[in-house]
């Protein structure tokens, strides 16, 4: 186990996991497999293709560290805020399951046929602010883990994210979504196989008590607190953050509804194991006293010595090759299919992956505050949906046109007012003693305003939802 110490364990390990991608991956695809995912004879995904391709992109790298930074700092609760963004996958199966019932392919099909254009341009431009933030954070992370890796070389970390960039790109783009799919099950497998063993590792530690974790209150100068405020703010939010997930809405339509429905029941107690079990080794360095360092790498090199600390870097990098592939399919899709920017070919597809990308890679030299603020920023601006699915799913009432815009503007305003929460004019409306209590009252704010546009316009000129 003494070559596990050495950081050349991860190049290589991040190297086999590529070479098996590669091979794995459809040498020809047709058009309907590279954007639907269907198989050479036009076979659907099966279920549990389908459930291990919705964990695996959804327990991404960024989403395992956020999970564990904010268990670190305010104990059980933290952790608990975020697995609580993971009943997305349940009110992402009733979202998919209303629109198809209503004979739509889509969320854009469903939304253009109600509010048009504008309603699909509008969604569009959130969907491709998502994608953008999936590979940016992932290749952030991918680049924290080789620089703590590698910390006398300056270039690790530009060199670790050009590298995984690349090889995302070209095994994503030999086969689109159905290389994705074929892909997310093999790395599937190889993250529960090494976030299992390094899991064992901690709970079997002299240091470890369960009912320690589960009264952890973190290292933070508020104590929990803040993460209950989080908790809220997840509550809120989880009604349209898998709405404006591509990644998860795209794998809503390309199986029957039976796979589907369940597909969905089964990646959402099967993520909210995994993220907050990982989450734990964020509470546990807080029990044990640790010191933060380097978005926790640091803290468990220290806390669990180098083969542990292996298998947990492994576990982020799996994470991260799965998401980014499933970043790019979706993105070809959305390029293609919903903006139609391009005809509907396998290598316009590609020249959609390679934009999305490079554009991804860019932004990883944007000076980004914390992993979770795109987490918020995006969870905010997706708050536009909420009322307007709400009121036509639940109550079979499709608002007008306006007050979709209002809800929409509300939702952007209210993201942007986030990002910038430090600046006295969001103080002079949005301010509390953490940024928490700031994104809260914000939410709040979002589907109030969402919801009274809604009401509004239904008295005025609403109109019956169409049932397919």
């Amino acid at each position: 186990m003494t070559f596990l110490a050495s950081p050349m364990a991860l190049v290589y390990f991040v190297g086999l996991v590529a070479i098996v991608s590669l091979v794995i991956s459809p040498r020809k695809v047709s058009v309907a497999g590279f954007f639907d995912g269907a198989s050479r004879v036009g076979v659907q995904p099966s279920l549990w293709m389908l459930v291990l391709s919705q964990v695996t992109t959804w327990i991404f790298a960024r989403s395992l560290m956020n999970a564990a930074i904010l268990g670190y700092f305010y104990g059980f609760a933290g952790t608990l805020a975020y697995t609580c963004y993971y009943l997305s996958f349940l009110t992402g199966m009733y979202i998919v399951g209303q629109m198809r019932r209503r004979g739509a392919r889509s969320v854009q099909d469903w939304l253009g046929e109600n509010f048009g254009r504008v309603g699909h341009v509008a969604y569009n431009i959130v969907v491709a602010l998502r994608l953008l933030s999936e590979v940016f954070a992932n290749l952030i992370v991918v680049g924290l883990i080789f620089s703590a890796a590698f910390p006398d070389l300056v270039w690790a970390k530009a060199g670790a994210i050009v590298a995984l960039a690349l090889i995302g790109l070209v095994y994503s783009a030999l086969g689109g979504l159905r290389a994705s799919l074929r892909t997310d099950v093999m790395q599937m497998i190889v993250f529960l196989v090494v976030f299992m063993l390094s899991f064992g590792v901690m709970i079997s530690g002299e240091n470890f008590s369960l009912g320690a974790i589960f009264t952890a209150e973190g290292v933070h100068d508020q104590a929990s607190r803040p993460g209950w405020i989080l908790v809220a703010v997840a509550m809120l939010q989880v009604f349209s953050y898998p709405a404006h997930d591509p990644v998860m809405m795209d794998r809503g339509f390309i199986a029957d509804a039976t796979t589907t429905r369940k597909s969905f029941l089964h990646a959402f107690w099967l993520s909210a194991l995994c993220i907050f079990g990982f989450g734990m080794f964020g509470i546990q360095a807080g029990i044990i006293g640790a010191s933060y360092e380097n978005q926790l790498l640091g803290t468990w090199q220290v806390m669990f010595g180098p083969t542990v600390y292996f298998l947990i870097a492994a576990s982020l990098l799996v994470s991260a090759m799965s998401t980014l592939d499933s970043a790019l399919a979706s993105a070809a899709r959305l390029v293609i299919d919903e903006f139609k920017m391009a005809s509907r070919t396998v290598m316009c597809g590609r020249i959609a992956m390679f934009g999305f990308m490079a554009a991804g890679a860019l932004l990883t030299l944007w000076g980004n505050k914390t992993l979770f603020d795109a987490v918020a920023v995006s969870g905010t601006a997706s708050m536009f949906l909420t009322p307007v699915l709400i009121l036509a799913f639940v109550f079979n009432r499709v608002v007008p046109l306006w007050s979709f815009l209002v809800a929409y503007i509300t939702a952007i305003l209210a993201a942007a007012a986030y990002m910038y929460r430090g600046t006295e004019l969001v103080k002079m409306f949005f301010d509390g003693p953490h940024k928490y209590d700031q994104l809260l009252y914000i939410s709040i704010t979002v589907l109030t305003v969402g919801f009274a546009a809604g009401l509004i316009g239904l008295a005025t000129q609403g109109k019956l939802a169409r049932r397919a």
